[in-house]
């Protein structure tokens, strides 16, 4: 007779949020998504590179999928979708055109992320499940657009375009998020200890 063990992929060392610290985490985030954009914005302006330095490191992206793992799937979800609408309403951007596109995409960020927050795995794992996660979202939701309102662009190029302008913000993401997402982690347990 074999005894088999089961493996919890569940991290159980994670502290329970209070309602008001996934509140602040939220609001936290939007206002981190909002203003990073406009940083690279004025750093590029001021390079002579335009707005290309905020495709190339995706700004936005930075707080919403670090959020998502450090308060979960509600409170990523939630920021990925309102920052880039707060972000339109305060600076005009992103364009009305790629607003719904950028809303469905982050929250997909968000979502993933926190869902991945109790599952052990490397936070850089967790990191790239959501990238690729948003970005099959992003492809649907485009796709679905493409079918329903006609577009010259093709899915498949603008996928691939998007992919290699964004490199730069993807390994930022890499760099930073696992290190942030570690500090964080290790300040909430001293601070619950």
């Amino acid at each position: 007779m074999t005894s088999t063990t089961a493996v919890s992929l569940r991290r159980t060392d994670l502290p329970r949020l209070s309602v008001s610290v996934k509140a602040a985490a939220t609001v936290l985030a939007i206002v981190a998504a909002v203003a990073l954009p406009q940083l690279f914005h004025v750093i590029g302006a001021v390079s002579g590179r335009g707005t290309a330095l905020g495709v190339a490191f995706l700004p936005m992206h930075l707080p919403i999928i670090f959020v998502g793992l450090i308060a979960g799937p509600a409170v990523g979800a939630i920021a990925g979708a309102a920052a880039p609408l707060a972000s339109f309403l305060l600076s005009g951007m992103p364009m009305l055109a790629v607003l719904p596109f950028m809303m469905i995409e982050l929250c997909a960020y968000g979502l993933v992320a926190g869902l991945l927050r109790e599952i052990k795995l490397p936070s850089l794992v967790k990191v790239v499940i959501a990238q690729l996660a948003g970005r099959v979202v992003l492809t649907v939701a485009t796709a679905v657009a493409v079918f329903a309102f006609g577009s010259g662009n093709s899915i498949a190029a603008t996928w691939t375009s998007d992919l290699a302008a964004g490199l730069p913000g993807l390994a930022l993401q890499w760099a930073l998020i696992p290190l942030a997402a570690y500090w964080t982690e290790s300040l909430i347990a001293k601070r619950n200890h």
